[in-house]
């Protein structure tokens, strides 16, 4: 037996129940390139840490820069109540995107993080925006 059998499979159903729990509270950069690309954006994408001028330098395009500790009910109210937000933070070592994403949810939002986040969409060789603006989906059309 190996290390990897030491604990049992879960079910079938428990598997199903797990995954699609996982799935809806998390993206990747894949698919989230993917939407930008197509035009398929059926969300908000959230760019949750740093300073401004860190914004500036690097961003997945698209994203709006709004830190997870300047989230409120009253910037939230600048979308409709059924948006779907994504956030997104520096990478696996950086928990800012969960803290986002628990706040906006306390809010009764729905939200997902995308994984990974800056280092994931750089490690995939997806192209960044920059400036202070959310950025020109054209960056990554060239992909």
């Amino acid at each position: 037996m190996s290390f990897v059998t030491d604990y049992p499979a879960a079910s079938p159903a428990v598997a199903i129940a797990h995954f699609q729990k996982l799935l809806s509270v998390e993206t990747d950069c894949a698919d989230v390139a993917v939407a930008l690309k197509s035009g398929d954006q059926d969300f908000v994408l959230l760019h949750v840490i740093g300073s401004p001028e860190a914004y500036a330098r690097q961003h997945v395009p698209g994203a709006i820069h709004l830190p997870h500790r300047q989230i409120s009910a009253e910037r939230m109210a600048e979308w409709p109540e059924d948006t779907v937000f994504v956030a997104y933070c520096a990478g696996p070592h950086c928990n800012g995107a969960d803290q986002a994403a628990l706040k906006i949810a306390r809010l009764g939002r729905p939200v997902k993080i995308m994984i990974g986040g800056i280092m994931g969409w750089e490690d995939e060789g997806h192209g960044f925006a920059t400036g202070s603006e959310p950025g020109s989906l054209l960056a990554i059309a060239a992909e």
